[in-house]
């Protein structure tokens, strides 16, 4: 008489089988399927869409108390945490990032990190880059992972003597700070405290404490640079607000350097260059893979200044736009130089 022997099939082969090794092998492909099946690690430096979530999950969790000052903007990221303008910008609104490099511009972003309120908003860190400006981003989304708002936590305003810092904290409050060197070798401090308000759909400033001993005096970097050119002069109003013009290093050329201070010194630019002759009185300044385009129109005694794409060059709410005095040139006083007046002199 002969048993029947229990045999396993796969594929045309036929293998002998006891009901343990079966259950072993169930038990070893379920695992195996499910692996197969395990969501893969999202990639968003390409172009197709990608899920809210996916977006969020790319992020790696930041420690908090966070912390960063203005010398990261200069750190060379990893080109496996680029994201795409496309997916960025179809997960948040195009403005966040016109509001800060200029309208036009796209900037290659790269994903820093995130922080998540339990069971509540995340907040998501990202730096960007063009030729023309560095920033790093902090952006909110809510539970159910829709965008409530962003806003710009490190962005240089071009002074040599300032230092930044961003602090997200703990309690998800977001500190920036302005440091700057003055000229007898002291530090002035101000400091901005926001919060996320996601009613709102905004970041709220709640506290406050300005920079004080602002700095009264200017310091024009091309002020010692030839002159001879009839357009070549200092023009603006008050001590803060110059374009200063020289000749350029080639005759068909000058070169310029514009500070602005406006709105009570909340808002400032600055811009210096060279600017090529369109003809008599015109000239232009536009730079290979920079955004902005300044114009310069010439008269006896102003010039008017038109921008494009400029923005990333001065705050929000001011531009370079308008017409500017020539002031009349003294000519510096060598030391030894005898004057016409003499003051306090005794006989």
């Amino acid at each position: 008489m002969t048993v029947p022997v229990e045999t396993f099939t796969f594929g045309l082969l036929i293998f002998p089988m006891s009901l343990k090794k079966l259950f072993f092998l169930l038990v070893t492909g379920s695992i195996l399927l499910t692996a197969c099946k395990s969501k893969k690690p999202p990639v968003l430096s390409g172009e197709e869409p990608v899920a809210v979530s996916d977006f969020i999950d790319f992020f790696q969790p930041l420690d908090l108390t966070y912390q960063a000052g203005d010398t990261i903007l200069d750190r060379k990221e990893k080109d496996s945490l680029r994201i795409s303008y496309k997916i960025f910008t179809r997960i948040v609104p195009d403005t966040v990032l016109s509001k800060v490099f200029g309208k036009g511009t796209k900037p290659k972003i790269y994903a820093l990190g995130k922080a998540r309120v339990s069971q509540a908003e995340t907040y998501i860190l990202v730096k960007g880059i063009t030729p023309a400006k560095k920033a790093l981003l902090l952006l909110a989304f809510d539970a159910g992972e829709k965008f409530i708002a962003a806003m710009p936590v490190l962005v240089p305003d071009n002074r040599r003597e300032t230092t930044q810092t961003f602090i997200l904290d703990k309690r998800f409050a977001i500190t920036r700070t302005v440091q700057r060197k003055n000229r007898d070798g002291s530090l002035s401090e101000g400091k901005e405290v926001y919060v996320l308000n996601a009613d709102a759909g905004q970041f709220l400033l709640i506290l406050t404490e300005a920079l004080e001993d602002k700095v009264t005096e200017l310091i024009n970097p091309i002020d010692t640079f030839s002159r001879k050119h009839k357009y070549a002069a200092d023009y603006g109003t008050g001590k803060m607000n110059l374009v200063s013009v020289r000749d350029g290093r080639k005759n068909d050329r000058i070169s310029f350097f514009i500070h602005l201070e406006k709105d009570n010194g909340n808002c400032t630019g600055e811009l210096k260059g060279e600017a090529k002759w369109l003809g008599p009185g015109k000239a232009i300044f536009r730079e290979d893979g920079d955004p902005c385009v300044l114009t310069f129109v010439f008269s006896s005694n102003s010039v008017s200044l038109s921008e494009a794409g400029c923005g990333a060059r001065h705050g929000l709410n001011c531009t370079f736009n308008g017409s500017y005095t020539r002031r009349k040139y003294i000519k510096p006083v060598s030391p030894g130089t005898k004057t016409s007046a003499r003051k306090g002199s005794r006989k």
